[in-house]
C-alpha cells in the first residue's frame, strides 16, 4: 500500500441554497459531523483486537465504493430533495422545469456512482 494520508476529522455546519444540488448531502453532513464516530470505533477496536485506524479505513471505504449502499445512505433529506424538484417540475408542467428537475436528478446519481466508474 502507498502513502498513508493523513485526514483530520471535524465537525462542519456550513451553509448552502435550497436549490444547491448537494443541499441534502451538506444537511446530512452537518448533522451526522457533530457525532463523535471514534466512541463507537474505540470500542470495536477493543472488543476485535483490530487498530482503530483500519477500522475507520474499512468503513470509510466500504461505504465510499459501495455504490448500491450509497442509495441507502442517500437518506430522507436526499430523498426530499429529489421529491421536491420533481414536484415542482409536475407544479410548473413545463419543459423548462422538467429539464431542472432532471439535472437536479443528475447531478445526485452522479454523486452515487462517484467511485464506481474508477473505485481507485
Amino acid at each position: 500500500m502507498g502513502e498513508v494520508e493523513t485526514v483530520r476529522l471535524e465537525a462542519w455546519d456550513g451553509s448552502w441554497s435550497p436549490d444547491d444540488p448537494f443541499a441534502g448531502l451538506k444537511a446530512d453532513v452537518a448533522a451526522y459531523t457533530h457525532l463523535d464516530p471514534l466512541e463507537t470505533l474505540r470500542g470495536l477496536s477493543d472488543a476485535s483486537g483490530v487498530p482503530v485506524g483500519a477500522l475507520v479505513r474499512y468503513v470509510l471505504a466500504r461505504w465510499a465504493t459501495g455504490g448500491n449502499d450509497a442509495l441507502l445512505e442517500l437518506g430522507v433529506s436526499g430523498v426530499d430533495h429529489l421529491a421536491r424538484a420533481v414536484a415542482e417540475a409536475e407544479a410548473a408542467g413545463t419543459d423548462d422545469a422538467r429539464l431542472r428537475a432532471y439535472e437536479v436528478v443528475r447531478e445526485v446519481v452522479a454523486w452515487l456512482r462517484a467511485g464506481l466508474d474508477d473505485p481507485t
